[in-house]
């Protein structure tokens, strides 16, 4: 039966065609999309031909019509597709990484409207055909939904009519000096780090999470989640720990199977098929297949710490979290849609090749392990620029990272990659170099080969966009998107997400909870200057580490020790550097040195006499032991205040409040005062329920917190659970699945479960 075609026309010139018992179309009016008629159903006619094609067709399967789109698509087009673009501001900044022009002015000069496309994002989208936008920061969720109509009104004009798939990096971390109020909003819901869902130990808030969270990435234009990073974090030093679910593989799993089925999953109306609908995002897992077993604690994001070791034999524990919990979803969607290897080497797991490589570049890992004895056939996408060239600098953050492929040209990369099965390049804007890399396989397979291997990453590529109903309407109503994002509902999700990621880890003579109105005396919190981990400079401060409007509303306030009833610390866990001294490199040392976790200035006499691994290359360092060099943390002022507060205390008690991103040796501390709880991204709000009892502590620690630098120094980078503990002055042991409440240890089906 013939159905009349209702349209109705709404804000940025989109236009709605509604199907009876189908999707609603969404398209725009400036894009030359017109709408095709056939068997009483419409469709968007996005190649602008007339007539209905397969792909256009949104009754067929999500592999059948992206394996018509793909035939149909230039090598140009699947090449554009292939890129991952480098982040995006909306607006653009003026200035440094992420600077963009419009009309060759920035941002300030020119006039635009916040969502307005760049220069930079107009040129990519048309020119090397890019549909994978990685997004940053947004100015507001009305911003960030009008600046996607915009993006996807541009591509839905270009070429195949194929929508942009926008993504983001992980954007739901606590601002903690703002307030929860259970009436009223924000930018977005916040929630601990992912090391705070750990710390949880319930799957089900993780799932709870990703569900909420997909609702605020689709209402803000975004289809692709780079998360979560599911490496089992088994060496305490690695700067990226607080980004993972702890160390422990079993429980790593289960959180990744559950923020993974949250973030895919549509039920309901909502569903299109098999699991996937208009409230599915793709989750994209990484690293494969682990990278927290850097040596001795550095991280591939530099030059110096591109190799992850292996001296516990333990690389089979860090494929679990993969293998047996993103590929393995209760849910319909069956498992994660796009998979992420890590910049690392992996030294000497190649058995097949022997290959020493960065790992999206090891055919093994990639062709064999994930895609042949794992049946992964999801995308799987490179990190952030493995494609471009190095720097001489090994402490810097915005270095090319071609670990193992120095020698490569940037084009003869992107074709290795290629060839061991990559679909995707991360943080590439160009054309060239990939174009550049089909012709090098045409010339050693012939054409049909590359060709053929081609469409093969674009089907999958194209498969993440249909399941999602991109296709049919990839547009958003902004009133709608500022009523999802950060709602109240949401932002309450969220916020009791946090009261149950706060670890209590003393409580010595049942000091909390506290009574309400008591008078407490917080002191200021000392930063030096420095730089943070992009290396850009951080200015010294002196001020207050809380929100003393919260606090007040909870407890008086005094600038005098002498007139409080107790003292409150706010610290964060020691910060010593990447592993790596420009300056010791200049006056003739190897430049490695020491990641400590400790306050008080630290020598590493228990390292290594020689590295496991090294480059040998001339102009390179093959020993890297920093073995008797020593380092200071960079917040050592930390430990002094609360040393310095005990003091002025005179015997009444000090309570510490601990951010954690790390382990921490915590003994230079711990038995001088009364109390600890530990967080790992909270507002401050959540801190003072818990410090006044209206909510008890449940969280417990997802890792081991080490008695000491020797602990550190000798356990096994790939090994979980094998530090000796800090042990506290009331005999409790801060080992992994360690918490208390105010009844003592906490011991429940959680620990039961998880405990070791």
């Amino acid at each position: 039966m013939k159905q009349d075609m209702t349209e109705e026309k709404l804000q940025d010139g989109i236009r709605y065609v509604r199907n009876d018992g189908g999707p609603t179309l969404g398209y725009s009016l400036v894009s030359g999309v017109k709408i095709v008629e056939k068997d009483g159903l419409f469709f968007k006619d996005l190649n602008q031909n007339g007539s209905l094609d397969k792909y256009e067709d949104w009754r067929l399967p999500s592999e059948e019509r992206a394996k018509d789109l793909a035939s149909q698509m230039s090598v140009e087009q699947i090449a554009g597709l292939m890129l991952y673009s480098r982040h995006q501001s909306i607006p653009a900044a003026s200035h440094g990484w992420f600077s963009s022009t419009y009309g060759g002015k920035s941002f300030e000069e020119s006039g635009a409207k916040p969502w307005e496309l760049t220069d930079e994002q107009l040129q990519f989208l048309a020119r090397d055909h890019l549909r994978h936008v990685l997004i940053m920061t947004v100015q507001s969720p009305e911003t960030a939904a009008r600046w996607n109509n915009a993006v996807q009104s541009f591509a839905e004009g270009t070429g195949l009519g194929i929508p942009a798939n926008n993504s983001s990096d992980p954007r739901h971390g606590s601002d903690s000096s703002s307030e929860f109020n259970a009436g009223s909003g924000g930018h977005i819901s916040m929630w601990p780090e992912t090391l705070g869902l750990a710390a949880t130990f319930d799957p089900k808030v993780t799932e709870k999470f990703g569900k909420i969270a997909a609702k605020e990435y689709r209402a803000l234009g975004i289809a692709t989640a780079l998360s979560p990073q599911i490496d089992i974090a088994t060496d305490p030093r690695w700067f990226r720990f607080n980004g993972t679910f702890g160390e422990d593989s079993r429980l790593s799993a289960d959180m990744a199977r559950a923020y993974v089925d949250g973030f895919q999953n549509s039920a309901g109306d909502n569903e299109i098929a098999d699991g996937w609908g208009y409230e599915s995002v793709n989750a994209m897992v990484k690293h494969w297949p682990g990278g927290g077993s850097g040596e001795a604690g550095r991280d591939a994001h530099y030059g110096c710490g591109k190799y992850a070791v292996y001296p516990g034999g333990n690389f089979e524990e860090h494929l679990i979290p993969f293998v047996d919990g993103a590929f393995k979803l209760d849910g319909k969607t069956g498992k994660a849609s796009a998979v992420m290897p890590y910049y690392t080497i992996s030294v000497d797991q190649d058995g097949v090749n022997g290959e020493n490589v960065g790992n999206s570049y090891n055919t093994y890992l990639i062709q064999d392990l994930l895609r042949g004895k794992y049946g992964y056939d999801g995308v799987v996408c490179t990190d952030w620029l493995i494609t471009a060239d190095e720097t001489p600098s090994k402490d810097s953050f915005l270095s090319g990272k071609p670990w193992g492929v120095e020698g490569l040209s940037v084009a003869e990369r992107h074709y290795k990659l290629l060839m061991a099965g990559v679909d995707q390049f991360g943080g590439n804007n160009e054309i060239a170099p990939v174009l550049e890399a089909y012709q090098m396989g045409v010339a050693e397979h012939g054409e049909a080969f590359m060709r053929s291997r081609f469409e093969q990453s674009a089907v999958r590529l194209l498969k993440n966009i249909f399941r999602l109903g991109l296709f049919e309407n990839p547009y958003l109503q902004v009133e709608e998107s500022a009523q999802i994002v950060g709602s109240p509902a949401f932002m309450k999700e969220g916020y009791e997400a946090q009261l149950k990621s706060i670890v209590l880890l003393k409580n010595k003579a049942q000091l909390l909870p506290l009574p309400l109105k008591s008078t407490v005396y917080i002191p200021k919190r000392y930063t030096p200057a420095g730089k943070d981990w992009f290396g850009f400079p951080t200015p010294e401060t002196l001020e207050y580490p809380v929100n003393l409007d919260i606090v007040r509303k909870y407890f008086n306030v005094t600038e005098d020790p002498d007139a409080a009833d107790f003292a409150l610390v706010f610290i964060s866990n020691p910060k010593s550097g990447v592993g790596y001294s420009q300056e010791d490199a200049d006056q003739g040392g190897n430049g490695y040195m020491p990641i400590s976790l400790q306050y008080k200035t630290y020598t590493a006499e228990h390292a290594r006499e020689h590295s496991l691994a090294g480059d040998a290359r001339e102009d390179d360092v093959l020993n890297r032991s920093y073995k008797g060099k020593s380092v200071t943390a960079h917040n050592t002022s930390d430990l002094d205040a609360v040393l310095d507060t005990k003091e002025k205390m005179k015997g009444k008690p000090v309570v510490v409040s601990l951010l954690l991103a790390n382990p921490a040796v915590v003994e230079e501390f711990e038995s001088a005062v009364d109390a600890i709880i530990a967080n790992f991204g909270v507002q401050d709000q959540a801190i003072m329920e818990i410090l006044t009892g209206n909510v008890e502590p449940s969280g417990l620690l997802p890792m081991q917190m080490p008695a000491n630098m020797k602990t550190v120094e000798e356990q096994l980078e790939d090994v979980a659970h094998d530090m000796d503990c800090h042990v506290d002055s009331e005999n409790n042991v801060y080992d992994f699945a360690f918490g208390l409440n105010w009844s003592g240890t906490i011991q429940d089906a959680r620990t039961a479960k998880y405990k070791k």
